[in-house]
């Protein structure tokens, strides 16, 4: 075996470097994990937000612009967009994204059968809507999504038909207002029934700037503990070979000494430790060498 053939203090280094290598590693992991946990919940607490204020657009819009314009929705050239709960909401986010620290955010409505075709589910949004339909008793789904941006962080809720109202200009052609036929005509958004889910709500929000600051967080650390391992090791080594490796080279040459006949040797005893008595048993097995050779020698 390798260490069998390898001094005291480098044995030592060995077995101190393989054991801060086995710490930094579970270290590391579990430094890691808590700080992906903590880039995911700074992430998720910034959708959550986002998320709580589109609802809160689409609920004042639906109990207080809608009522106020309903009734114009017959009689305009053009379908009033303001009085749909989804169209406001994607307006203030427009607006939102305006700041260019707010970019990347991205929110939207997909829908299957869009009245407004810009409310087109793509085909992984189309997946989430499909999963909410499969899925009734989902109300969330979130995660990681790579898009041409960057990574982002998403979380998606169903939106169904809740209202009796809704169907005023979802559920067939001829019940919806004059102004919505001929603004986006009458191929889209009809045909849904109370209750139903036709849409989820996606917010999502850049992750990659979090998760890479997480990562650069874990190797600062690590480069800590390692300065931290490496001024420990140094110091440990000095105090080993002025404690430990002196003192038993020391026995070891006056040991060597003795049995090439010098026996005006003495084995330093200054210590009260291991070494200390190790020197003093030395010193009893001398006195015994020496005193079994004089009576040798008397004989002769």
């Amino acid at each position: 075996m390798i260490l069998k053939k390898l001094k005291l203090g480098a044995k030592f280094n060995v077995l101190l470097a393989a054991a801060f290598l086995i710490g930094l590693l579970l270290s590391s992991l579990a430094l890691s994990q808590v700080l992906e946990n903590r880039a995911r919940g700074e992430v998720t607490t910034k959708a959550l937000i986002l998320i709580q204020s589109m609802n809160s657009v689409r609920d004042y819009t639906s109990t207080k612009i809608q009522p106020l314009l309903k009734s114009r929705l017959e009689t305009e050239p053009t379908f009033i967009a303001e009085t749909v709960p989804a169209y406001s909401a994607n307006e203030v986010f427009q607006r939102f994204r305006e700041n260019n620290e707010y970019k990347d955010f991205f929110y939207k409505e997909a829908t299957l059968n869009p009245t407004n075709p810009r409310d087109k589910a793509d085909v992984f949004e189309a997946s989430l809507v499909e999963r909410f339909q499969k899925e009734p008793n989902t109300k969330e789904i979130s995660g990681f999504r790579d898009l041409p941006g960057g990574q982002v962080y998403y979380i998606a809720r169903p939106l169904s038909v809740s209202k009796q109202s809704c169907l005023e200009c979802h559920s067939t052609p001829d019940k919806a207002p004059k102004s919505q036929i001929a603004t986006y005509g009458d191929a889209g958004g009809f045909g849904w029934n109370l209750n139903e889910i036709v849409a989820t709500q996606i917010i999502a929000v850049p992750a990659g700037e979090v998760i890479n600051n997480a990562w650069r967080s874990l190797l600062t650390v690590m480069a800590i503990l390692t300065a931290v391992f490496i001024a420990l090791a140094l110091l440990i080594n000095t105090l080993l070979r002025r404690s430990v490796i002196r003192p038993i080279r020391r026995i070891s040459n006056a040991a060597e000494a003795v049995s090439m006949g010098q026996m005006d040797m003495e084995f330093e005893q200054d210590t009260q430790d291991e070494i200390g008595a190790l020197a003093a048993a030395f010193n009893r097995m001398k006195s015994s060498l020496e005193i079994s050779m004089n009576l040798l020698n008397k004989r002769k």
